[in-house]
């Protein structure tokens, strides 16, 4: 539960962005979600370093490599703890000119949080504007699960309007009724299509924390919740992104949120692997009517993305909500 100051914190980093000249509420979260990864990075490279000290042996991984960067600056001086403390000007050369390049690299890395930063961009104008939002988001507590979600979820509450591809984000108490309806378990595999901010997949793993404590004492459901239970599919990139960071905050080691039109002519390859799919689609925008999967325009031909996605919907009340004693193996909720 978010306490008055913490809202009160958000929402000075928000107006610090609208009164920098970033109106644009997408921008704004794709930017604070940069800052709050190179803060993670720094966080874990951290860890690291306590655990080698400990061990009294070399690090296992490092997260900022020693030496220096293509332009001669030292990797160690681009973690968030070293560049917070320098001027604005000098901060700004920092993140804008090696930071940004820096994170672009970790694409290499195995998480879905490194893939989607490889097209990082830094679109802070000033200096005086990343200094202010460094310092305060550097004073918002990020060391609770609990909070540091329920943080990113009130920022994501300010996108109020409807992006240009129709995303919108799906009001929470209708995410927690049909998650609840649904109810996930621990062996499920659950995916949504059209993932966004990734939502629906943030409730399914809060509702199992919630009901299904005992997963995380056995390794097998624990690794299954962390590496092969979610799965998000979005084409616009910069939902990737702010996805994968909500499901980081929540606690979600790596989820797969990967790049893909759930319309189109791959998506058959697909059938099967899920055991759970909650879903809210986009509702506005037009299709690649040419790409368009052609069991679907067999249902219904169509270049708006409504008519496509609303067609084969579970229609029996029997199928689409079943009793839990007697639940489908697999099933499919659409909003």
């Amino acid at each position: 539960m978010l306490t008055g100051d913490l809202k009160s914190k958000i929402d000075q980093i928000w107006n610090a962005f609208w009164s920098g000249g970033i109106a644009n509420p997408i921008e704004v979260i794709e930017q604070i979600t940069y800052l709050l990864f190179l803060r993670r990075l720094d966080d874990l490279h951290t860890l690291e370093e306590n655990k080698a000290t400990r061990l009294k042996k070399p690090m296992e991984r490092r997260i900022f490599p020693e030496g220096a960067d293509s332009r001669g600056r030292a990797y160690d001086t681009l973690r968030w703890s070293r560049f917070k403390n320098e001027a604005p000007s000098e901060m700004f050369v920092i993140v804008g000119e090696h930071v940004f390049p820096f994170l672009r690299t970790l694409g290499s890395d195995d998480s879905t949080y490194a893939h989607h930063m490889k097209d990082a961009r830094f679109t802070i104008p000033t200096p005086a504007l990343l200094a202010k939002v460094v310092d305060l988001l550097d004073a918002v507590p990020m060391d609770n699960r609990d909070t540091k979600g329920d943080l990113y979820e009130y920022m994501l509450g300010k996108i109020a309007s409807a992006g240009q591809n129709g995303q919108f984000r799906t009001p929470r108490h209708i995410i927690q009724l049909m998650v609840e309806m649904t109810a996930p378990t621990p062996t499920d595999t659950i995916c949504d299509p059209a993932s966004g901010t990734c939502g629906f997949l943030v409730a399914a793993g809060e509702y199992l924390r919630e009901a299904h404590p005992a997963l995380f004492h056995d390794a097998k459901l624990n690794q299954h919740f962390n590496h092969g239970m979610f799965h998000g599919y979005d084409f616009d990139n910069t939902m990737l992104r702010i996805g994968s960071m909500n499901m980081m905050l929540h606690g979600v080691d790596n989820p797969a949120i990967t790049y893909r039109d759930s319309l189109g002519q791959e998506h058959g390859a697909e059938e099967g692997r899920y055991s759970l799919v909650l879903a809210n689609p986009p509702f506005a925008g037009s299709l690649d009517y040419e790409n368009v999967a052609k069991d679907l325009l067999q249902t219904v031909k169509t270049k708006k993305d409504r008519a496509a996605v609303s067609g084969p919907v579970p229609a029996p009340a029997q199928t689409r909500w079943p009793r839990r004693r007697h639940r489908a193996r697999r099933r499919v909720v659409w909003l």
